[in-house]
Parts: C-alpha cells; structure tokens; sequence
C-alpha cells in the first residue's frame, strides 16, 4: 500500500507556444512508500518507474512524449509509465497550436495531467478601405453639349463620402453636381479638346487608405459650320430690256453693299427665241453693269442656262466659298424651234407727208 499526498498547479499556456486560450488543470500526485516499520519496507516490492495520467477535454489531440507520438489524447485518463527522469509532454491544438510542458518524473510517483481547451473567439473589424471607384463619361461629344460624368464607388462603410471633382481644361465648366457622385460638365468652345474629370471620394476618417481618386475623359468635337449657300436674289421673265436694267440696277447696289459677294446671272433662251439668244442677253447684262453701273466684271459670272418655254433670267448672291448655282432648263435642247433669221432688211419707213 502507498500513501498518496495530492497538490495541484494551475498553468498559464505558453503564449509563444500556443495561440489558443488553454485552461490547464495540473494535478501532481504523489504516492509515498509508508516508513512505518524498516522490517515492513524491507518486504515491500521496489517500484522501477513512475506515472504519467492525461485526459484533455474535448479529447483527441495528438500526444507526443520525449518528441515521439503516443496517439491521441482522450477525456478518460489515460496513465502512461515512464522511466525515472526529465521528460517533455507535447499535446498538438487545433489550428496549428502547441501545449508544451517538462516534468520530472520520480520513481514510485504519478504526475497526472488535465487540459481543458477553450477555442480563443477573436473579433476581427474589417477596413473598408481601400474601395475601388470608377467614372464613366461618353466617349465624343460635340462643342456645346453637356458632358455627364458619374462615378461608382464600391465604398461598404457606414460613413459619408465627400465627392471633389476637378475638370480641365481651364474653360471646362461644372454646371451641376458639385459635391456629388454625378456631374455635367458644360463643353462650349472647347471643339478639338480633350476635357478630363478628376475625382477624389474620402469618408472623412483621415486614413490615407479611405481616400480614393479616379479620372476620366471625353473628346469634344468642334462643330462643323453649317455650308455657305448662294441665295437667290431675283428671277423674271425677259421681255424688254428697260424693265431688265431696273433689276440689274438693285442687284448693283446689292453688290457695292456686299463687296465679298459674286452674282451669278444664269440666263435661260425661250423655246422659240432666236440662235444665240441666251449669249446675247448675258453680254447685254455684263455691258451694262460694268459699263452703266460700275460693277467690277470679276464679280459677275455669266452662265448660259439653257432653253426655258420664254426669255429667263435668275440672279444669284453667293458669299466666299459657297458652292455656284446649277441651271435648271425645262426644254430639252431637241423640243426647241428656234424663231428664224431676217434674210432681208427691213424698208425704210416713208417720212409723213405735211
């Protein structure tokens, strides 16, 4: 029979050994050999080793002693015998933890072991820094129009945003948005220019992580003048010359009131008007603008039109670079007839008689 003298230790883990919380229970016994009577001992069986008892809760934890593996641990005791001496206990934790320990182990003498293990609950707070932001703007526009940029901010934080926007260049003007996640942006006279929006978004919390910034462009083209045209000025029927030199007269003062303008005078013959006809009203035309009027010849062009049912003349004011008037006959050259040629002079009229 022993005798048995019970002490127990309570254990802190080892934090550079173990990163879970670990509740060790330590409880060394040990049994003493009664020195009661020398005859009696001197009977008693010598005891070669000594005691080890684990139980772990939960159980199953690899168990390694001296470094070799000795199964797994249980929540039933389990002794194991050991040679008097240092020995080192080992017990492998979930996610890679270790509970270590030394003890020294004495013949006749049990060290017994518990270990209850409290999975350690960590509260991790995740950043929502940094957030990706993006802008998306059209890619053309034209000069004039207003230019849209809005922005996507992947932001999972609780806190306001703060949008600053910046454009350029220098002309480029916000009209709306300004402190939020859209913007217009007006493009006037900004034609053949590339404008650029650049936007900072920060939630106010100072973290240089927290403070996203983004860009984004749109060409603007210049808008295509509207083409120069020739305007009509007047059209009329050709019958006497008197009534021709009263429109040629206006289209004089026109002129003079409009020195970079020309006149087209596109002058059509009559179906049945004499061979030539056409020609002959323009040089009559020219002769009298340049002549009576004073118009420079330079700023008159002439063109023969074709064949119309009478005598026609259209006038045209066209400014610098505007594309000339095309005739516009009605009778095709095959339907004309014209009227024939005088083979003999006329008589002389008699003088009246007093």
């Amino acid at each position: 029979m022993m005798n048995r003298k019970t002490f127990v230790v309570a254990m802190r883990p080892n934090s550079k050994l173990i990163k879970v919380a670990v509740t060790v229970l330590i409880a060394m016994t040990f049994a003493l050999v009664s020195t009661s009577g020398t005859a009696y001992a001197a009977k008693k069986k010598k005891v070669k080793y000594g005691q080890i008892e684990i139980s772990t809760n939960p159980g199953g934890f690899p168990l390694k002693i001296d470094g070799q593996a000795q199964g797994d641990t249980s929540q039933t005791v389990r002794v194991i015998e050991l040679e008097p001496g240092h020995h080192n206990l080992e017990i492998l934790l979930p996610g890679g933890g270790r509970w270590v320990r030394d003890f020294d182990i004495e013949r006749g003498r049990k060290v017994c072991v518990n270990l209850n293990y409290h999975p350690k609950k960590f509260t991790v707070t995740t950043s929502p820094c940094p957030y990706p932001v993006n802008i998306s703007a059209p890619v053309s526009v034209n000069d004039g129009d207003l230019i849209t940029f809005t922005s996507d901010v992947a932001y999972s934080g609780s806190k306001p945003l703060n949008y600053t926007w910046t454009v350029s260049p220098a002309g480029a003007r916000i009209v709306s948005g300004t402190g939020t996640a859209t913007i217009t942006v007006d493009s006037t006279g900004l034609g053949s220019q590339r404008v650029s929006a650049t936007l900072v978004v920060d939630d106010g919390s100072g973290d240089a992580m927290c403070r996203q910034n983004a860009q984004a462009s749109t060409t603007v083209v210049g808008r295509i003048p509207p083409p120069v045209e020739c305007k009509s000025f007047d059209q009329f029927l050709s019958v006497a010359f008197d009534d021709d030199k009263a429109r040629f007269d206006n289209l004089a003062i026109t002129l003079q009131n409009s020195p970079d303008t020309t006149a087209y005078i596109i002058i059509y013959a009559g179906r049945s008007s004499r061979t030539g006809q056409a020609d002959m009203l323009g040089r009559r035309s020219m002769d009298y603008l340049t002549t009576a009027r004073g118009v420079d010849g330079q700023r008159i062009v002439i063109i023969n039109g074709g064949y119309r049912d009478a005598d026609f003349i259209e006038i045209w004011i066209c400014p610098p670079g505007a594309k000339p008037p095309q005739p516009t006959p009605t009778v095709q050259p095959g339907d004309v007839q014209p009227a024939r040629e005088r083979t003999r002079p006329r008589k002389p009229r008699r003088p009246r008689s007093e």
